[in-house]
């Protein structure tokens, strides 16, 4: 079986995650903060340098880099299926919501700093605050530990 992101570490990458059926799951203020605390505990787990990120009400997208041995299908695997757990929400379809879609969408980066600026002005295209500073579950609030592009 061939990988579908044939590059898995030791690369820059963005990513996007989204929502089953693009429900804002994360509008909810506990879910977003339990979004952005579940991707501390993964990083635990399986190392991985954060650039930025930004929890958007039914997507999710990180700016990463996953050093060798580890993958970014294991990060982003680890990551969703936690997530799952944290919220009490079932991923099987047997009566319960499902939170995600089944696969993520990651490209290598070429320019890290307009990537990170796409992720922090998300929110602000979507009319969920008026500046990148203000969106509490962005790390372009200043309230979450990240990399420093450039390290």
């Amino acid at each position: 079986m061939t990988q579908r992101h044939p590059v898995q570490n030791d690369t820059l990458l963005f990513v996007t995650t989204n929502t089953f059926h693009r429900t804002p799951v994360f509008r909810d203020p506990a879910c977003a903060r339990e979004a952005v605390e579940c991707l501390y505990r993964v990083q635990e787990l399986h190392p991985f340098l954060l650039y930025g990120f930004a929890i958007m009400p039914d997507h999710c997208h990180f700016l990463l880099m996953v050093p060798a041995p580890g993958t970014v299908s294991g990060v982003i695997g680890t990551y969703k299926s936690g997530l799952v757990f944290d919220l009490g929400i079932s991923n099987r379809n047997h009566g319960s919501m499902r939170l995600w879609q089944r696969r993520f969408h990651a490209t290598t980066v070429q320019n890290a700093g307009t990537v990170l600026q796409y992720i922090h002005l998300n929110p602000v295209r979507a009319g969920l605050a008026k500046t990148p500073e203000k969106y509490p579950w962005s790390s372009s609030c200043g309230r979450w530990d990240v990399t420093p592009l450039g390290w």
